[in-house]
């Protein structure tokens, strides 16, 4: 049995998430599941890195399969870029180790959230950046994500109201650039919880538009309370950079 590596963009914008649904086949999981099933003739299961959320899109996702195929890497690829829908390409397939697992194997993933700040709203990048004409105090806004760096409870910044699981989490860095009335915020960590980057984004947003004050970040992490942090800021803006492994 081969198990194999690919990695793969997409535009979420009309996808109910990564993760396949009963009520749906509309996911991303399901379209990839039902072309590698055709391909091979039997039912695949495939492994992302994560879930991504309805609407959120990636550059570079990373999943695996396992399955004994004469085809070879690249034929797997053609195959695939021929018969998924064109806002999912998969830009790479390689054999991996047999006890690669996408999802376990990963060590932190880069996620990125964009903002469009500007007045009035690109048209043409309306799917790809969240509006929000806003003069943010990026300065405010750093020094609350200071106080996110290293590893936390985060359960203030969980959607899951059933987790069970460890919210303990550890972000590496949070950076922020502005251009041309675009804000950008990069998150880097060793894992996210559910709707996690969402949820910080809306909390720094509001601190950034003078509705928090940066220090109001130490109460929410001790609080593990989802109603002490910000809102969940809308899909569209984020996307899945890369997974590390």
């Amino acid at each position: 049995m081969n198990n194999y590596r690919i990695t793969m963009q997409y535009d979420g914008s009309r996808y109910s998430g990564w993760q396949k649904q009963g009520n749906t086949t509309n996911t991303i999981q399901g379209k990839l599941e039902s072309v590698l099933s055709k391909m091979t003739g039997s039912d695949i299961e495939v492994h992302g890195s994560g879930r991504t959320d309805a609407g959120v899109h990636a550059l570079n996702q990373v999943a695996n399969f396992k399955y004994r195929t004469n085809l070879n890497c690249r034929e797997i690829q053609e195959y695939l870029n021929t018969y998924l829908p064109l806002d999912i390409r998969v830009l790479d397939v390689t054999e991996a180790a047999p006890r690669f697992h996408s999802r376990l194997n990963a060590t932190k993933k880069h996620y990125r959230y964009i903002i469009d700040t500007n007045e009035i709203q690109d048209v043409f990048t309306r799917k790809y950046r969240t509006h929000f004409p806003v003069s943010y105090d990026i300065e405010a806004m750093k020094k609350a994500a200071a106080y996110l760096i290293g590893e936390h409870d985060f359960k203030s910044f969980c959607d899951n109201k059933r987790m069970k699981k460890s919210t303990v989490r550890t972000i590496e860095a949070i950076d922020f650039s502005v251009e041309n009335g675009i804000l950008t915020i990069d998150f880097t960590g060793n894992g996210f919880l559910y709707h996690m980057v969402r949820i910080l984004t809306g909390t720094l947003l509001e601190v950034g538009e003078g509705k928090r004050k940066p220090e109001e970040i130490q109460k929410i992490l001790q609080a593990k309370d989802r109603s002490m942090a910000g809102f969940t800021a809308p899909p569209q803006g984020l996307y899945l950079i890369k997974v590390f492994y």
